[in-house]
């Protein structure tokens, strides 16, 4: 029954005295009370009393049957209406209404809360309606309070200072009180209450309030405020007013809550001819400020806020097309450009350029790369239309495209991203008109954000390894011509924002190189100062993030050649300078000597006199250059020190001001060996650098004389020494001679007593503070490089040295062995315990590195034998006392936190002594003359107790410090390993661990895991056979270290490394009591395989990465990083490399060599047909290919060694190999491998035919093989004086094949035939049988020769001539390892992981003593010229050729967007069923798809996906959070936020149905049955519920009588059922179909 009715009947029945109409109302309200449900009325009750005080007074609904009899109540009565009114509203709703949530606790909405809202906001507005404005007032007060409460959270209006703002919310919910004011908006504006109050606060809300308020505020409050069409209220907000507040907001406001307010009133906003009123001029067409709105929503990171601003777009589109009037945004100035205007002349012009636009925008939302890939052309045309003047305007602005280039850059797919990249780099950008200084932020922020990604630098496939990235080529042209055609003006301001964006964000090492390789390219120009320098140098900090060595120094190479290119010189001073480059490396980028060091000196000299003078600076004489004054006057203000020391007197001074003041001198003295000046410098450098250094040699000589000279000076002096002579040794020869370092040299032997005495007496007396200890390391550093340059210019000159060692190490050895009479050791006692023991540690260094100086003959290191193995082991040094009030610090002042790091370097000292001692008396014992009487010591006699203390002392110091612990294990575990097998096994897995923890610290990783290694793979552990502990621990250890050298490369390369170099060791040669070092090679084989076999399948990044390390390596002096880096041979590929140059030393005549050889031979041959017989996928490039290929390679190395014997035991394995089906990179190293040894050994010939009659199932894939080895017959027989049998037996054998059905067998045949022939002419055979065949070969011959002009026979024939390995390739010739490692792979299709240059060869070559028995290099130059030919199909370039340029012939996938019926969501978290209200779709279908029996989310979620696009009106599920699993996401594609989806449980489906039944909807089920009606008959009626049955069972037969029809689809097959989503689908498109029928539509 009709709700009003039902409402008007009450009224009537309850209609008496006047009075009585209140009190009715009054028992109405508590009819409502009584039906609460938990203190919650029921909401159709509400809804009833609402429909009553509607009836009431005046306010009545128009029409009312009742209406006159309500108007004549007296006045009585209508005094009291209000009161109860009143009671109703204040008194209950209100109330209730603060209480209530519309989310629940998980976020959700809660359904009837939310209708109860609705129903109570409703009455709220019948009664203010019917009662006095008072009560309006009341009502909507609260909720205004409220809503100013919650935007002044918000941070964004400051509070009024009232008392009411400081009060708690009045509602609960703050959504529950916009629903009010929602219904009191129309009324407030009808009668002019607080409206602008209203419209202020609704504003404030949209742009900073919470998003489901911002979104009511959009879709309820605002257009309640807006004039209707025909309302009578004169005075309410227009939408200019509107737009002029939404205008002011700060740019720094988010555009996506502009676009939900514009989106939210697009008939207010764009109007149509048919919308415009006559008072109505405002257009937000005309403004400029919508149309940056536009554009930047069109790029924002949300979807909705695209999808937003992209209808804007179409809307307006759309109305400018259909009023074709002149419209243009306005322009506030001069500067301000047109990015919108419309012509009725244009009008179809304008409308394709802008549909292809929208068109490129909406693909771009795509994520696939073959529908993004056909639009890219299209932006060339919309590119020309924007230099199309039409009365000074350009038919399409440029920033559009910037908003879809940005938009490309931002896509989830990286491929799109470089294909729109490398489109926007050959655009050409400076022959369009765009905006330079919106140019150049896109430039500075889109375009590098994209340049960021890694993987776009990767290799085309058309380029060789080694070659220049397309990407960074494109990048180099880009910077240099941008530079070159920008504004003057702009330049510079470009320039300086471009490197503020790099040093803004975080870089990885590829992206950041070959960015710096391209701003080194731009031309010179002096463009930025000191904030330039400011900005490359926090760039350069964030190279220094890279764990790529080699990487990082070319980058901060690169850098530095900008800094010097675009410098403008006369803004930025020497210091400034100086200070640049302290932030660049020396050991990784600017060391001396270097092409970029003598760069760097050119410009210095060249720009001498133009840098800016210092602050405060004299005058330069003219005679001196400006870089020797600023020299001079550095070193002095550094040597200059404080009279009084003060309390930082005990600090060690900073190191960064010693490196810079050191780099600066020697750049100085540099500049001056090469451009020598006149005046005081006519002595050339010499005297220059003397000059410079005279401060330092002057304090240098006072350091023992004067002894009142401050501390800080000395060590200032000792830092600055010990950086000049660090910095001065070059890896490159500057000159024949090295005027400068013999100059620092002079310098250092003028004072080196001086060095000496000083250093001694801090070193045995004054060092006893806990920071004391980094000048103890300054000491012995600064001596280090000492003794290195007495060992230069002549130990004769530096007999010093032997004193001063034995006196430091007496008074070292004299501290350490002092009794201590106290139980625990003071604070100054034990820091001079930890230098002494620092001091002989370095004692044993010297000793070690300089032999020649023989200083353990000296008695001082005689006694520190002893002295150290006679000493405990392992001595901690106890923590000293601190008392708490000092808060943890020490008698010094420093704290104690750091002890423990101090004592394990105690440790450590001594075990590198140990190690020393330990090492001298082994060298020692290898020869009995020199055996001494140390070696009767009982610790020596006992090594097993040593190796008990290293297993204590790896337990004790952290694992970055058991290097020197290891060391001593080297020595001690091959003397233990028989007697004391067990603790030798424990020392092992104790060091594995050590090294196992280091696995993140490169820098101390590599040397720990190098000197493990040479402890496990000793030589006398490597010689042990048999199943012993030891021996299965170090088969252990191999498993473990190839385990690890999977994910981490460098591993086993230094595995390979130290068993090659020990078993090849020539130590032994005079050392006839020792066995030879290569008899252990045999029991290693299997790991020596694995060796010629390594080579993992590397990732993506690393192979990226390795192959910018070769395009570095190859640059060679034009990089400075390659002479300033060490090579580390940490490339996977040479692992391979080491193995096969090992192979490639031995020699045949050696037993153990020829032995070794047979055994890996045969251990190939094996897992050749180990993978023969294998399982697993055997594809181009596939793990298996790899394998078989470098089983191959490494056979063909070995051939020359075998003797025909042991070649006579494989012969029959390498021809079943041929005979086996093979990739083409393996079937030509095979076929390669067969004609040697038939070349070889000519015994094997006769075997060789057997190879054509085997087994007929393998024909088809060998006898190709086979047939290629008789192309090269002259080849085989070249040796062979007699050929007439070998040539007769090869035509009879080749004959048949020629006429095969195969016409690959038939093609391989023909061509055998045409050499042998030709062969046999050469040889001038005869015979009988000859003179037969002759005419049958020669008529086959010719003919095949006719087809190469015609079909595709023709064509394969002349391919195959042309083919490498039967034209140009010579396998005699040809045999080197440079056309087995990279010329082979690089011609069959192998990828480029495979492929090893020659150079990498050679320079592991060098590091043998004899040369190699294979050439590295292949002496002919034909092949190495040789292309790739038709066999194998590649890709060129990047993929932009295969798009067609033709715009008007380029079809592209569009995907359907009705957006004249849809307008975007604007609630953010509204239920989906007030989403598609909103939208409009809900009035367009009365179809419901019900499938609460469905289980799987993917068919829920393609259910989903079909519903929304046939437009059914809901879909029903059994649990609506379905919507949130990731497989049903990835089947709906957002569906479910354009659908309604309605949660109804199995249990309630019958109820459910039986509701849609009274509705009048037609329940019909997907079901085969007895009554079923055909799809394709049945015609369905508008209303329609569509029940779909489960996965396995269908629908239930309790449910089934509930259905009025079913229907199946008519099937042609055997299988019985569809997919449900499918079956689901097919009904859905049918009913779609009828109904678009039905109004006349064609579907």
């Amino acid at each position: 029954m009709n709700p009003l009715l039902v409402a008007d009947l009450l009224l009537r029945l309850g209609h008496g005295p006047r009075s009585a109409t209140t009190s009715f109302l009054r028992e109405l309200c508590c009819w409502c009370r009584e039906a609460e449900d938990q203190g919650l009325p029921d909401a159709d009750r509400v809804e009833m009393l609402r429909l009553l005080v509607e009836k009431l007074g005046p306010g009545g609904h128009p029409g009312d049957p009742g209406g006159g009899e309500c108007r004549s109540r007296g006045p009585a009565a209508e005094q009291d209406l209000p009161s109860s009114l009143r009671d109703v509203a204040v008194g209950w709703c209100l109330p209730l209404l603060r209480g209530l949530r519309l989310e629940g606790p998980g976020g959700q909405f809660q359904e009837p809360s939310r209708r109860l809202v609705h129903s109570l906001c409703a009455l709220l507005h019948a009664c203010c309606r019917q009662a006095p404005p008072a009560l309006l007032q009341d009502v909507a007060g609260s909720s205004l309070r409220d809503l100013r409460g919650h935007t002044e959270e918000r941070g964004r209006v400051g509070p009024t200072g009232g008392k009411e703002e400081s009060q708690s919310p009045e509602y609960l919910d703050i959504r529950v009180a916009i629903e009010v004011l929602v219904k009191t908006a129309p009324l407030l504006l009808e009668r002019g209450i607080g409206t602008e109050e209203l419209l202020s606060l609704t504003l404030t809300a949209v742009k900073v309030g919470e998003d489901s308020v911002a979104s009511r505020m959009v879709t309820g409050v605002i257009p309640a405020l807006l004039p209707n069409p025909g309302s009578s209220v004169q005075k309410c907000p227009t939408v200019q007013d509107i737009w002029d507040r939404v205008k002011r907001w700060e740019k720094t406001t988010s555009v996506s809550r502009v676009l939900l307010l514009l989106s939210s009133l697009p008939h207010h906003l764009l109007l149509c001819t048919g919308d415009r009123s006559p008072h109505q001029t405002f257009d937000l067409r005309t403004c400029p400020q919508f149309w940056e709105v536009v554009q930047r929503g069109l790029v924002q990171p949300d979807n909705t806020s695209r999808k937003r601003a992209m209808y804007l777009l179409k809307r307006a589109v759309d109305v400018s097309n259909t009023l074709k009037s002149e419209i243009c945004s306005e322009c506030q100035a001069e500067s301000d450009v047109c990015l919108f205007w419309w012509s009725g002349e244009k009008s179809k012009q304008l409308v394709q350029l802008w549909e292809n636009y929208i068109l490129i925008m909406e693909t771009l939302e795509e994520n696939q790369v073959h529908v993004i890939r056909p639009i890219l052309p299209r932006l060339k045309s919309l590119m020309d239309a924007t230099v199309c003047i039409d009365r000074g305007r350009a038919l399409f602005h440029t920033s559009w495209l910037l908003c879809a280039y940005k938009r490309m850059f931002e896509s989830e797919n990286k491929t799109a991203m470089k294909e729109g990249l490398f489109q926007f780099l050959d655009l050409g950008v400076m022959k369009y008109p765009f905006r330079t200084q919106e140019l150049c932020e896109f430039i500075c922020g889109p375009v590098m954000d994209a340049l960021s990604e890694s993987t776009f630098y990767s290799r085309s496939p058309d380029q060789i390894i080694g070659s220049c990235p397309f990407l960074a080529v494109k990048l180099q042209t880009f910077f240099v011509d941008f530079v070159e055609n920008v504004a003057e003006e702009f330049k510079g301001d470009f320039l300086m924002k471009l490197i503020k964006s790099m040093a803004a964000k975080h870089w990885c090492a590829i992206p950041i190189l070959f960015i710096s390789q391209a701003l080194m390219h731009i031309p010179s120009r002096r463009t930025w100062g000191v904030e330039g320098l400011h900005a490359l140098r926090e760039v350069i900090c964030c190279t220094m993030t890279n764990h790529q060595v080699l990487l990082r120094g070319a980058a901060q190479c690169y850098l530095l050649q900008t800094a010097m290119h675009l410098t403008n010189v006369e803004n930025v001073t020497l210091s400034d300078i100086s200070n640049f480059l302290a932030s660049i490396r020396t050991e990784e980028a600017l060391s001396r000597g270097t092409k970029l060091w003598m760069e760097l000196c050119g410009w210095l000299h060249s720009n001498d006199r133009n840098f800016r003078p210092e602050e405060g600076a004299a005058e330069i004489p003219l005679k001196r250059s400006a870089l020797s004054v600023y020299i001079q006057n550095l070193v002095e203000q550094y040597m200059k020190v404080p009279a009084t020391e003060g309390e930082n007197a005990s600090y060690m001074p900073d190191w960064f001001e010693a490196q810079l003041v050191a780099r600066m001198i020697l750049l100085a003295a540099d500049v001056e060996e090469q451009f020598s000046t006149e005046g005081i410098f006519d002595g050339g450098d010499q005297k220059a650098l003397a000059c410079f250094l005279h401060p330092l040699t002057d304090a240098l000589w006072k350091l023992n004389t004067h002894a009142y000279l401050p501390v800080l000076k000395a060590d200032k002096s000792l830092q600055l020494l010990l950086k000049l002579l660090e910095m001065s040794h070059t890896k490159q020869q500057i000159t024949p001679e090295d005027r400068v370092l013999n100059v620092l040299r002079e310098c250092v032997m003028s004072s080196v007593e001086q060095v000496l005495e000083y250093t001694l007496r801090r070193l045995t007396s004054e060092l006893q503070a806990v920071l004391d200890l980094d000048r103890c390391r300054l000491y012995l550093a600064v001596m280090s490089e000492v003794v290195k340059t007495l060992s230069t210019v002549g130990w004769t000159r530096g007999s010093c040295i032997w004193s001063y060692i034995s006196s430091l190490t007496q008074v070292s050895i004299q501290y350490l062995q002092a009794p201590n009479d106290n139980e625990v050791l003071k604070l100054g006692q034990q820091i001079q315990m930890v230098v002494a023991r620092a001091s002989l540690a370095w004692v044993c260094k010297i000793t070690t590195q300089y032999p020649e100086v023989q200083l353990d003959s000296l008695e001082a290191v005689k006694t520190l034998v002893k002295s150290v193995l006679i000493g405990p082991f392992n001595q901690n040094l106890e923590k000293p006392f601190c008392n708490k009030q000092d808060n943890g610090l020490l008698a010094d002042g420093s704290s104690a936190q750091g002890w423990g790091k101090i004592s394990t370097q105690y440790v450590h000292d001594q075990w590198a002594c140990i190690y020393f001692i330990w090492n001298k008396f082994e060298q020692s014992s290898e020869s009995v003359a020199d055996k001494s009487c140390e070696l009767s010591l009982p610790v020596v006699e006992n090594p097993a107790l040593i190796l008990h203390a290293c297993i204590e002392a790896v337990n004790i110091v952290p694992s970055d410090q058991v290097l020197p612990i290891l060391q001593c294990m080297k020595i001690l575990i091959p003397k233990l390993y028989r007697s004391e097998e067990s603790l030798c096994v424990k020392s092992l897995d104790l060091a594995w661990k050590a090294v196992l923890d280091l696995n993140s610290n490169q820098l101390h990783f590599w040397p720990t895991l190098n000197a493990y290694i040479q402890i496990a793979f000793h030589q006398q552990l490597l010689s042990i056979t048999g199943e012993c502990g030891i021996g299965i621990k170090v088969k252990e250890i191999t498993n473990k270290l190839l385990e690890i050298s999977q994910t981490k490369t460098g591993v086993f390369n230094m595995l390979i490394t130290h068993c090659c170099q020990t078993w090849l060791s020539t130590a032994s040669t005079t050392k006839d009591f020792l066995p030879d070092p290569f008899a252990s090679a045999e029991n290693h084989v299997d790991l020596f395989v694995e060796a010629c076999l390594f080579g993992p399948v590397f990732r993506k990044d690393q192979r990226l990465i390795q192959d910018v390390q070769i395009h570095i390596e190859l640059l060679g002096d034009e990089c400075a990083a390659n002479g300033s880096t060490e090579y580390e041979n940490r490339d996977d590929q040479s692992v391979r490399i080491w193995a096969i140059n090992f192979l490639c030393q031995l020699n045949g005549s050696n037993s153990l060599h020829k032995k070794f050889m047979e055994n890996v031979v045969s251990k190939l041959l094996e897992k050749d047909e180990e993978l023969r017989n294998t399982k697993g996928r055997y594809y181009v490039n596939s793990m298996l290919h790899r394998l078989k290929n470098r089983i191959w390679q490494t056979l063909l190395i070995l051939l020359p060694q075998m003797d025909q014997v042991f070649l006579s035991s494989i012969i029959e394995t390498v021809y079943r190999s041929g005979s086996s089906d093979n990739q083409a990179s393996v079937k030509y190293l095979i076929e390669w491998f067969i004609i040697l040894i038939l070349q070889k050994c000519p015994e094997f010939i006769d075997s060789f035919w057997r190879c054509f009659s085997y087994n007929p199932e393998n024909t088809k894939t060998s006898i190709c093989t086979f047939l290629a080895v008789l192309v090269h017959i002259n080849v085989i027989l070249k040796n062979i004086l007699k050929k007439d049998q070998y040539l007769k037996k090869a035509l009879s054998v080749i004959l048949p094949w020629c006429l095969t059905h195969n016409f690959s067998v038939r093609l391989y045949a023909l061509l055998a035939l045409q050499q042998v022939w030709e062969a046999c002419l050469l040889s001038k055979l005869e015979g009988e049988e000859l003179h037969f065949l002759a005419p049958i070969i020669e008529s086959c011959l010719e003919q095949v020769g006719h087809k190469q002009i015609t079909g595709n026979a023709g064509k394969n024939w002349q391919r195959i001539q042309d083919h490498f390995f039967f034209g140009k390739f010579q396998p005699l010739e040809d045999y080197s390892l440079e056309t087995i490692f990279y010329i082979f792979p690089s011609l069959s299709d192998v990828i480029e992981d495979e492929w090893i240059p020659a150079w990498k060869f050679n320079r592991v070559m060098d590091l043998f003593s004899s040369s190699s028995s294979v050439n590295v290099f292949n002496p002919r130059s034909q092949i190495c010229d040789v292309k790739l030919t038709d066999w194998i199909q590649r890709d060129k370039g990047y993929g932009l050729a295969e798009v067609n340029q033709d715009t008007e012939w380029t079809d592209v996938q569009k995907k359907i967007m009705p957006w004249k019926n849809n307008i975007p969501d604007q609630d953010l978290e509204l239920i989906y069923q007030e989403r598609t209200t909103k939208s409009g779709k809900s009035s367009n279908s009365s179809l419901i798809i019900v499938a609460s029996l469905i289980d799987k989310p993917t068919n829920l979620g393609g259910l989903c996906r079909t519903s929304e696009i046939f437009g059914a009106s809901a879909l029903v599920v059994n649990n609506v959070h379905c919507v949130n699993d990731k497989q049903f996401q990835a089947l709906s594609v957002s569906a479910e936020q354009w659908l309604p989806v309605i949660e109804v449980r199995p249990a309630q489906l019958v109820e459910y149905l039986q509701q849609k039944k009274t509705e009048g909807h037609t329940i019909i089920g997907v079901e085969q049955t007895a009554n079923s009606h055909n799809l394709a008959q049945y015609s369905f009626p508008e209303k329609t519920l569509l029940l779909l049955g489960n996965e396995r069972e269908g629908i239930p037969a309790n449910l089934i009588q509930h259905l009025d029809v079913c229907v199946e689809i008519p099937q042609c097959g055997i299988i019985r059922s569809l997919n449900v989503h499918v079956s689901g689908a097919l009904l859905m498109w049918e009913y779609t179909r009828q109904q678009m029928m039905k109004q006349g539509v064609r579907p």
